[in-house]
């Protein structure tokens, strides 16, 4: 008797641990969150044309633009971050060595040699060339100035000077800043990959509110309003259900509850 409960014992704890070994097997190979989105970024043709395409759209609402207002003169204003520049290499290092922002945020930042999204580049100068002043209204760090300002001269950015970078000093809201740039000019076109990169009005985590907001602006967005693609972050995540509870816990299956399926 002792010894069928010695082989049972000895069964049960290798079934125990073969379960064990499988379930840190498959923690060990689970995806991280942002992989398919990087990947997007990076290696999709998609991602380039939808780039291309927000870049065209600009082109062609400049081309339409009624010039003859003079009474101040006119400026575009561009977020950085996954607007002008790319900065998936930063995203593809943290899933590879397992960290998250701001981890070797600085180092990236400070480096200075992320690479311009398709088409910006071309028409920030095409702007300029019609006396267009380009006003760069980002949330990277005060600190960031010089690396930033290197990384757009390098580019071949217009207007990549200090009067035409206005930068992160306090919180993320860019209503201030925009305000800034109108005492003096008339903002004929904004382009980012937020919502808050247009309007105050989407400086929520409300998921509901944020589309109200997008349903209600609906005319402006291809008009004064060119949106650029970012799946890899941005508010959208800060509004998604449950997202509070996942990082909190560390656990992406919590966000599923945000799901519609059928």
């Amino acid at each position: 008797m002792k010894r069928h409960l010695l082989i049972l014992t000895t069964f049960i704890l290798l079934l125990a641990f073969t379960s064990c070994k499988d379930l840190a097997n498959r923690d060990e190979h689970k995806l991280h969150p942002a992989l398919y989105a990087t990947l997007f970024q990076q290696r999709a043709a998609e991602y380039k044309a939808l780039c291309f395409q927000a870049y065209n759209l600009a082109e062609l609402r400049l081309a339409n633009y009624d010039f003859s207002d003079t009474s101040k003169p006119q400026a575009i204003v561009v977020d950085i971050d996954e607007t002008i520049l790319d900065n998936s290499p930063y995203q593809a290092k943290a899933i590879m060595n397992d960290f998250s922002y701001p981890v070797q945020w600085k180092e990236w930042i400070e480096a200075a040699k992320a690479e311009t999204v398709p088409g910006a580049v071309e028409f920030l100068n095409n702007a300029a060339a019609h006396s267009i002043k380009i006003f760069y209204i980002t949330n990277r760090k005060e600190q960031f100035r010089e690396a930033t300002l290197k990384n757009l001269v390098d580019k071949g950015f217009p207007n990549a000077e200090n009067e035409f970078l206005l930068m992160r000093t306090s919180g993320n809201e860019k209503e201030t800043r925009r305000n800034m740039v109108r005492e003096d000019y008339k903002i004929i076109l904004l382009m980012g990959d937020n919502l808050g990169d247009f309007s105050n009005v989407f400086d929520t985590s409300d998921a509901d509110k944020r589309m109200q907001e997008v349903d209600q602006h609906q005319a402006d967005f291809g008009d004064r309003w060119i949106v650029l693609p970012n799946p890899v972050y941005g508010s959208w995540m800060n509004a998604l259900p449950g997202y509070d509870e996942a990082s909190a816990q560390q656990d992406d299956r919590l966000l599923e509850k945000g799901l519609i399926g059928f």
